[in-house]
């Protein structure tokens, strides 16, 4: 998995503070980048990046297109956010954006001692073993994802693919701590995915639970054999699967 560096440090201007703020990013041995909040701009260089630091001025807003922008490129990536400002500002992005999508806030002036500290949670991995464990969802129904998303998305960072290769491809630069696959898929299936995944280095430990919509016997044993860390029916209902997920990741724990 390519390692992301970067930090995008996202301001109205790039003001005084802001390129003080960047120096001592860089100082501290990162990338950093100015980008102003336009969805060109960002979505341009955010592979690149682990971390989208937000400056607000007074009275700062991000349009709800690129509020819309952000959302959903933080729910499918494993980008984290810190934003800073006037608490008032920040709450309103927050209650805009879902307080699930934030890691941290910071008031302004800022505590350069203690935001300093986050940025190498961040890089260290702390920020990300503390925060909402990630699934990716990998089925060629997107009806069906959508669904499964939605009951998830409280709980969880989810993210989907539509196929085993773009689920593959999502993987190759960014984390997730449980794969739920289609076990039935065209082109690609679900056994095929799962070997696919266990042959690669960078993927090999992540594990994979099939989702299946067949609950005979011969069928169960087929997905058995194959030594997922489990299996789950399509026909599950909502709280259910939330248990279920619970207890494995509880287990995992131990």
């Amino acid at each position: 998995m390519t390692e992301k560096k970067g930090i995008m440090v996202m301001a109205e201007k790039e003001s005084f503070v802001v390129k003080a703020l960047i120096k001592k990013i860089i100082d501290a041995g990162h990338k950093a980048t100015y980008v102003k909040p336009s969805i060109n701009d960002l979505n341009n260089i955010w592979d690149e990046n682990a971390l989208l630091v937000y400056y607000m001025d007074n009275n700062d807003c991000l349009s709800a297109e690129t509020e819309r922008f952000v959302a959903d490129k933080l729910t499918d990536s494993d980008v984290e956010f810190i934003i800073i400002g006037d608490p008032g500002d920040v709450k309103q992005v927050c209650d805009g954006l879902s307080h699930n999508f934030v890691l941290k806030t910071f008031k302004r002036p800022l505590d350069n001692e203690s935001f300093m500290a986050t940025v190498e949670d961040v890089f260290k991995g702390i920020a990300y073993e503390n925060r909402k464990k990630s699934i990716l969802i990998i089925d060629d129904d997107p009806t069906y994802m959508g669904l499964v998303r939605d009951w998830l998305k409280g709980t969880y960072k989810v993210s989907m693919a539509v196929s085993g290769l773009q689920g593959i491809k999502w993987l190759g630069s960014n984390k997730a701590d449980l794969v739920l696959l289609d076990f039935e898929m065209p082109v690609t299936n679900g056994p095929k995915v799962l070997e696919m995944l266990k042959s690669d280095y960078e993927t090999k430990n992540i594990p994979v639970i099939f989702l299946t919509g067949k609950s005979d016997k011969a069928s169960v044993m087929e997905v058995v054999a194959l030594k997922a860390d489990g299996y789950l029916l399509k026909s599950i209902e909502r709280e259910e699967l939330l248990k279920q997920l619970f207890e494995f990741f509880e287990k995992r724990k131990g």
